[in-house]
């Protein structure tokens, strides 16, 4: 249910297609839209479609249905599933069911953190192995989920006993652990903030219940990594915590250590695998050496270039008001180059950090969240804002006494930053807002759309 556009739906039905599958692919696009995807399953004849609809009928007398991401919580066919007791599936708790016994799971969810969490304890792990041989032919560490964009499920046909897989999970893929009433053995829970008031109706107990599904089904001997900020929802929720509960700490990253990442909360994502690392009993020194050489993953607080003096960035994937706060406080952290927590954390309860030098370019598509804090917060941080025309940017009140702008196109909205731009500014691009509309096909694709702007210039 849901092919897309040549990512893991695709990835899941060419691996299910070559298991020998039948396969009904239902998808509410047509066949020109989805034209890429179709010709690279062109070749399987144990696959019938129905695409610009779903059908009830298809929904019966089924193995299972394999639910795509973001699938309406209230939806008519998978009801019609449950009402046949067909089995609802997802991609990475269906590869957790079938994986072979001996291998574990790290998963990561958090509204905001995974992914940096995410590929930093791959980075970690990956460099455990490769220092030593008796490790390296003991497990090897492979990554899935959010992270990477092919389907996880596949990966059946590379994982044996021993092995590790860091899985990046948000929550709808956590439907399906809460489907499956399983939890990764080793469980990371950095954030939790509002987000998909929309798709939850505002009803942030629901976003929560999905989760929370990252160790509601631990046993004994499992263990959860909760990010500082978290640990009191969890300890306040009526969910037992049935493995070992270790709260991770930004005191817990080392004051000497060069953290190559800005921000406060990206010290927090650190101390989570920090956290995981200690688990697997993995030296300092190899933790110290992958920390300081991570680079940060694209579209998160992503360096792109510097044009006349004038550093560019871009955080596509903040599509949180919480989330472009974080990235206006990181920047102004930059000035900190000891990285020394405590003059950190003082400056920013001082405002000492209050440059004013960043352009900020924002706006995107609503997604019902409380902009209020962002709002209030940017005059401390920015000079001028750029805001790109949307559903949700149209929503916004500001009574800045600087320049604010509205442009029609992403590209308009970068020609106005570099033109106010001095040497020394820096141009933040950080939507605060979700991407669907009519400019891009998701938040990736609005990142690298940005990217080749920028480096056109």
């Amino acid at each position: 249910m849901g092919l897309g556009l040549l990512g893991r739906g695709l990835g899941d039905a060419i691996f299910l297609a070559e298991c020998g599958a039948d396969l009904i692919i239902t998808d509410l696009r047509d066949e020109k839209t989805l034209a890429p995807s179709l010709a690279k399953l062109k070749k399987y004849r144990n696959i019938r479609y129905t695409l610009d609809e779903h059908k009830l009928e298809d929904f019966r007398q089924r193995d299972f249905i394999l639910k795509a991401a973001g699938v309406p919580l209230d939806s008519p066919y998978i009801a019609e599933a449950i009402k046949y007791k067909v089995p609802i599936e997802m991609d990475a708790s269906l590869f957790a069911k079938l994986m072979p016994k001996g291998v574990t799971i790290v998963g990561v969810t958090g509204t905001r953190g995974k992914s940096t969490t995410t590929a930093l304890i791959h980075k970690i792990l990956s460099s455990f192995t490769k220092r030593s041989t008796l490790n390296a032919k003991r497990f090897r560490v492979y990554k899935g989920g959010n992270l990477v964009p092919e389907a996880t499920l596949p990966l059946l046909k590379k994982v044996k006993a021993s092995d590790i897989i860091v899985l990046e999970l948000d929550s709808w893929q956590l439907q399906g652990f809460h489907d499956a009433k399983i939890s990764p053995q080793v469980a990371v829970f950095t954030t939790f903030l509002d987000d998909h008031l929309i798709y939850y109706k505002g009803d942030t107990g629901r976003y929560f219940e999905d989760k929370i599904a990252i160790c509601k089904y631990q046993k004994s001997g499992d263990l959860l990594i909760a990010g500082e900020r978290v640990a009191e929802h969890i300890g306040t929720s009526e969910v037992p915590v049935n493995g070992d509960l270790v709260v991770a700490q930004k005191d817990d990253v080392p004051s000497d250590w060069n953290i190559p990442i800005p921000g406060e909360h990206n010290l927090e994502n650190i101390a989570c695998a920090i956290q995981v690392a200690k688990h697997f009993k993995i030296s300092a020194n190899i933790v110290q050496k992958a920390v300081e050489s991570f680079k940060t993953i694209p579209g998160r607080l992503e360096y792109v270039r510097t044009v006349r003096g004038v550093k560019i960035y871009n955080d596509t994937n903040a599509t949180t008001p919480d989330a472009t706060l974080a990235g206006l406080r990181a920047l102004g952290d930059l000035g900190f180059k000891n990285n020394d927590l405590r003059k950190r954390t003082l400056a920013h309860k001082s405002k000492i950090i209050n440059h004013k030098s960043i352009i900020l370019i924002m706006g995107g598509t609503d997604k019902g969240l409380d902009m209020g804090k962002l709002i209030a917060e940017i005059p401390t941080h920015c000079k001028a804002v750029i805001l790109l025309r949307e559903t949700g940017t149209e929503k916004l009140i500001f009574n800045y006494q600087f320049p604010i702008f509205k442009k029609d196109t992403l590209k308009e909205c970068v020609k106005e930053a570099t033109k106010i731009a001095k040497k020394d500014d820096i141009i933040l691009f950080s939507p605060a807002f979700a991407s669907f509309g009519k400019w891009f096909k998701n938040e990736y694709d609005r990142g690298r759309q940005f990217v080749e702007i920028v480096k056109s210039l």
